[in-house]
């Protein structure tokens, strides 16, 4: 997540993760943010818990006074068949982290609003069943539109960026070739996305270039949705 200060929007930044294993990596991004000349601020907060949109929120406006860019990117796929579904997974914290922070967004000089969400909201297999994730990262992308064509009126953008196959920093497949071989085999370009691809996309859509594009759902996934 990032938010902006009144004295320089583009240079500050508070990051959050959901537990302590995700200090060594928040703690590397927010030493690059620094080093790119960011005031950065870190919070651990599990956004699937009751509550902790509104802290995240709260904690930014307590350090920085502001918030102008809103980049929403909790969550993690998860294998699961639709009788395994469980209620709880469809909290959204995207609903309560625009909605605690729409003040500042609408008072913002460049109100921004980013969303992930995923391939498999719209790529379905039963042998390969995402039911939770695909019907969540489904409902965000519809929350998202409806944000956008309430927050439009204040000059606040709100879109969607949906990867394919990208590869991870760490996790169960992280070092699993056979993996990635397979996932850059189905993507029509021949190769998985690196984290700076979507990065880069992300950046652009926060960017003052990105002011008249927004309710959109754009696909970076190495042409994975032709098929």
């Amino acid at each position: 997540m990032s938010a902006a200060s009144h004295a320089n929007l583009d240079r500050v930044v508070l990051i959050t993760g959901a537990d302590h294993e995700s200090r060594e990596r928040l703690a590397q991004v927010a030493t690059d943010c620094t080093a790119n000349g960011a005031q950065c601020t870190t919070v651990f907060s599990d956004l699937a818990e009751r509550g902790a949109a509104e802290h995240v929120i709260h904690e930014t406006l307590a350090n920085f006074g502001a918030l102008g860019q809103l980049v929403a990117n909790a969550g993690h796929a998860q294998r699961q068949t639709l009788q395994a579904l469980d209620a709880d997974a469809f909290q959204s914290a995207f609903a309560a982290l625009v909605k605690r922070a729409r003040p500042a967004l609408e008072t913002s000089k460049r109100g921004r609003v980013v969303a992930l969400s995923s391939f498999v909201a719209r790529r379905y297999r039963a042998d390969a069943p995402f039911a939770a994730t695909a019907a969540v990262k489904a409902a965000l992308e519809s929350l998202a539109k409806t944000a956008a064509a309430e927050l439009a009126p204040h000059g606040v953008t709100v879109n969607c960026v949906a990867p394919g196959y990208t590869r991870k920093d760490s996790g169960p497949s992280a070092d699993n070739a056979s993996v990635w071989t397979c996932a850059a085999e189905a993507t029509p370009l021949g190769h998985v996305a690196e984290p700076a691809d979507i990065a880069t996309l992300i950046a652009f859509l926060l960017s003052d270039e990105a002011r008249h594009i927004t309710g959109q759902t754009i696909h970076i996934d190495g042409g994975l949705m032709l098929g």
